[in-house]
């Protein structure tokens, strides 16, 4: 550590001559006087304050459109898509359209030993209804009954081999009913009686 010599602080406080001192004293004294100059001195331009920053920047000109433009552009966005009910709804409707016009105009691929068969059945306080029978080996659940309009009025349409089957109905997944509206009736082994359907195949 560098001890000052007390007369350089003797000069500095006026106490004593500057010509009194040695040269290299001399030099010391003009060197530390010089720095406590340089840091007193103010620095160059008003310092701005905080209300000035403040009223430059309200006072700056609006951004061009073109630059508020690139600006939106450049900058990352969060994008958040929000689906209506009311949307969902009108698109759901359209794939349904699209589809029946689709199934009306080209209808199932048939093979050529293949046909068509429906089974519709009146059950106004089934929740669920499904066909069962000699094509499905008598399994519940494969083939389910629909009642698109709520007119307890439940229907399915299927393709199946050409022949004849016999078939009921499974109500609710416990009850068995035959189809009365079947082209014939036969009794079956357990005396109850299945519905009979034909499924032709479709000649082209």
């Amino acid at each position: 550590m560098n001890v000052i010599d007390p007369r350089i602080h003797q000069v500095l406080d006026g106490e004593l001559a500057s010509e009194t001192l040695p040269a290299e004293l001399r030099r010391a004294v003009a060197a530390v006087a010089a720095a406590a100059d340089l840091l007193a001195a103010p620095r160059p331009g008003p310092a701005a304050s905080l209300e000035t920053r403040v009223m430059a920047e309200i006072r700056r000109p609006a951004p061009s459109l073109a630059r508020r433009l690139m600006r939106w552009l450049v900058t990352p966005h969060a994008i958040i898509f929000r689906v209506r009910p009311a949307w969902s709804l009108a698109f759901a409707v359209v794939v349904a359209v699209l589809t029946l016009i689709t199934m009306g105009e080209d209808g199932p691929v048939l093979g050529e030993h293949e046909g068509i068969a429906q089974f519709v059945g009146r059950f106004p306080e089934a929740q669920s209804v499904h066909a069962v029978g000699t094509f499905n080996d008598w399994r519940s659940g494969s083939i389910e009954l629909e009642d698109h309009d709520h007119d307890g009025v439940w229907r399915a349409t299927v393709v199946l081999p050409a022949g004849t089957y016999e078939y009921m109905f499974v109500v609710d997944g416990e009850r068995w009913v035959p189809d009365h509206l079947a082209e014939r009736l036969v009794a079956d082994d357990f005396g109850r009686e299945n519905s009979v359907v034909i499924v032709r195949a479709v000649r082209r």
